[in-house]
């Protein structure tokens, strides 16, 4: 008998997942698999140094690139290890976990552990709009664990290639993806689908974030807290992002000229802003939203 390892996203899912009274490990992961410079599958040192580097960038320093390195480098020693237990992938159907859950796949694929089980949820009873694992209890994680199923070889190869789609940015892959009516893994679709939106469009440049993030300041909401519930009501579940990929994108709408931010610091605290962000108020540019 080898002991479980759960291996899943995000800090508040690992956290109750871990109260869930299940046995075995939680082993949470962290990175964001469906943008930034890597290879497709196991990454070299190299790769690593670069999503160090974005990851940094991304949090606008929050998080120090020494830190990520150091994050990283233990996460895939730590899943080479993973042969030894039984493991179990807890992921949802959102873009981000799918992402992660793909290369997670084609990684282990890649050390020759075709020997895994997945749970995946897009819903959960009394949740709705149901957006992810974060949601969920305790409890209710412990009453998923029936669903466990033994992750198949097309699964498994059908992950590879996500996994290499994400890893090199390639649309017409991503258009197959999306069109894609009986995946092997079948919440890609939708997953790919929702990023293909948030490329920039020929019209204005934005996603589709940036743009209800646009839509949620033309409506009269300033605060950051009333642009983030907008966008969140607006956005199709289940939703892939949260606070600080949003900061980031009115960030970067600020840099372009389409809104102006005023308080503290010229830009959103994009790590860790607390109680600080409701010092920050966001406001429309009128001239350049004409433009847009």
């Amino acid at each position: 008998m080898t002991t479980p390892l759960h291996i899943t996203s995000g800090d508040i899912a690992g956290g109750s997942l871990s109260k869930s009274g299940l046995p075995g490990e939680v082993f949470i992961w962290h990175d964001i698999l469906y943008e930034g410079p890597r290879n497709p599958g196991w990454p070299d040192d190299g790769t690593l140094s670069a999503r160090a580097r974005f990851l940094a960038d991304f949090t606008a320093g929050g998080l120090s690139r020494e830190h990520a390195l150091e994050t990283l480098r233990a996460q895939y020693s730590r899943l080479r290890e993973a042969a030894a237990h039984d493991i179990i992938l807890w992921f949802d159907a959102c873009l981000f976990d799918q992402s992660m859950l793909c290369h997670i796949l084609a990684c282990l694929k890649h050390l020759g552990n075709a020997d895994a089980s997945l749970i995946c949820v897009d819903a959960f009873p009394g949740i709705d709009p149901f957006h992810g694992l974060g949601q969920l209890s305790p409890d209710q994680f412990a009453s998923l664990y029936n669903r466990c199923e033994p992750v198949t070889l097309d699964q498994f190869e059908f992950a590879q290639r996500v996994d290499r789609a994400f890893a090199l940015q390639d649309q017409d892959a991503f258009a197959e993806f999306a069109a894609c009516a009986d995946a092997p893994l079948p919440w890609v679709p939708a997953a790919v689908s929702r990023w293909m939106k948030e490329q920039p469009d020929s019209a204005t440049g934005l996603g589709l974030l940036q743009r209800l993030a646009l839509e949620a300041v033309r409506s009269g909401c300033e605060a950051p807290a009333e642009i983030f519930k907008y966008v969140s009501a607006h956005d199709e579940p289940p939703q892939y992002w949260g606070d600080i990929t949003l900061w980031g994108k009115i960030n970067a709408l600020a840099d372009r000229g389409l809104v102006r931010i005023e308080g503290p610091k010229e830009r959103l605290p994009q790590w860790k802003g607390g109680a600080e962000l409701g010092l920050f108020r966001v406001s429309e540019v009128e001239w350049q939203l004409r433009r847009c």
